[in-house]
């Protein structure tokens, strides 16, 4: 058995941080992933002409300060996202072709109802409580609904409702039933608003690491040393009253405290000795995460760049739900993502790699033409069966959750303390978000090492 005076249980950016924060402090650490690599839902290849490809998280904006912290702290810099060119949105089975941030060629009254409809969404997130949403004077009233009814609601055409969900809804890569609206406020309200969430340049996708963000795995990684422990899924934490043991595949932990933090959906395989207080066991069931596919394909060069396009494209239940240029910093070779969400995406699983291929080619050159066709290379990352991700990108409350059992999200049971992005009240759902809660478990975790002592 291995005694420290404090365990880690997933190596995502919280528990990297958390560990990291710990041993910087003078505490010895275990930190146990069930992965044999680090990063959780951030993922980066690196090929062998030293080409890198961010198959989970990628992007940073303004307001992200931990990860600017993270990135000044071991010397990473950043790149910023290509922009230039117009971007195509597909709505009502029409393809359009636009500058700036809306489609002006869909109709006036789609393009009206859909400012609308978005201001609306950006005055609500200012009456969300970050710490503590469900305090909202109307918190009972959105969560009784789903941002899908939400949307029909307040949607005078099919274009706006389409729009609409692709802004909003899409964050959660399910269906707009699935999601309670109240869920997408806290979200998009503790980065500020829906339209930084949403949005390219000044917005959450307005730049890169360069390298990736194994560019920031590597160093974190070898801060730890021997602490981190690969291939170990926990199986049980036994908490009593002088500490917990924390059983992993072959290697058992002795310490103080432990941080879990993993997707609460993967968090439910865990056995608990003694039993998690009901509310936090049932948050557990009922915070799942969405269905996502993110393929990077590879070409000489980015061609659509020439043509005077961004690479971002946008449409609705296609099996291209989103594109996006996701070159390195050297814009060679050229990279194009393309995300695949929701129903969609588990559309797609069902078909065999070279179904999925043919398919999502044939996306690319209806949008960008010919010489998308010809891709030098395919990789595909298919988060949607990801064993310890349980979905992606991130997890969602459907209706009546967050009312119910939302104040259990941050709140220690015991010894057990909790980190992970859908816990942290501020960048809720990004990588940033992430490394806020690993840093405050950190810091809850000791504090309450040195409570317990005086």
């Amino acid at each position: 058995m291995s005694e420290v005076d404090y365990c880690v249980v997933g190596a995502g950016f919280a528990g990297l941080t958390a560990a990291l924060r710990l041993i910087q402090a003078g505490h010895s650490v275990a930190l146990l992933e069930a992965r044999d690599r680090v990063g959780g839902r951030t993922f980066t290849e690196t090929r062998a002409d030293g080409t890198w490809i961010d198959r989970g998280g990628a992007w940073i904006g303004p307001g992200q300060d931990r990860i600017y912290a993270l990135m000044n702290e071991f010397g990473v810099p950043e790149y910023k996202q290509h922009n230039d060119g117009d971007a195509m949105m597909i709505v009502g089975g029409k393809k359009h072709r636009y500058g700036g941030t809306i489609p002006w060629t869909v109709s006036p009254w789609a393009v009206a109802n859909l400012g609308i409809g978005l201001a609306s969404i950006e005055k609500m997130c200012k009456a969300i409580p970050r710490e503590a949403p469900w305090e909202a004077r109307k918190a009972q009233e959105w969560d009784r609904i789903s941002i899908g009814q939400w949307i029909e609601k307040n949607s005078m055409s099919t274009e706006a409702a389409e729009m609409l969900d692709m802004a909003f809804a899409g964050l959660y890569t399910s269906a707009a039933s699935e999601t309670s609206l109240l869920w997408g406020l806290l979200q998009t309200a503790s980065a500020g608003g829906l339209t930084f969430a949403i949005s390219g340049k000044g917005g959450s996708q307005d730049a890169r690491p360069v390298g990736g963000m194994g560019a920031l795995h590597r160093p974190m990684v070898a801060a730890l040393g021997d602490a981190l422990h690969l291939s170990q899924p926990v199986r049980q934490i036994a908490q009593d009253a002088d500490g917990v043991t924390v059983s992993a595949a072959d290697l058992t932990v002795r310490a103080r405290r432990v941080i879990v933090a993993i997707p609460l959906a993967i968090a439910t395989s865990i056995h608990y000795e003694p039993m998690l207080p009901v509310d936090r066991a049932f948050l557990h069931q009922r915070l799942p995460s969405g269905a996502v596919i993110k393929t990077s394909l590879i070409y000489d060069e980015p061609f659509w760049r020439a043509d005077g396009l961004s690479g971002q494209s946008a449409a609705p239940g296609s099996p291209a739900t989103l594109t996006i240029d996701a070159c390195t910093d050297t814009a060679d070779p050229g990279i194009m993502c393309v995300i695949t969400e929701g129903r969609a995406a588990r559309r797609l699983t069902q078909l065999d790699q070279s179904e999925r291929r043919a398919l999502l080619i044939g996306e690319l050159v209806d949008r960008f033409g010919e010489k998308a066709g010809t891709p030098q290379e395919f990789h595909e990352q298919n988060w949607t069966v990801d064993r310890y991700s349980g979905g992606g990108m991130i997890g969602h409350a459907p209706t009546g959750v967050l009312t119910e059992y939302g104040y259990t999200l941050r709140e220690p049971c015991g010894r057990i303390h909790w980190a992970g992005t859908e816990s942290s009240a501020v960048m809720c759902g990004w990588i940033d978000g992430a490394i806020r809660s690993g840093e405050r478990a950190a810091a809850e975790v000791a504090e309450a090492e040195t409570v317990a002592v005086a």
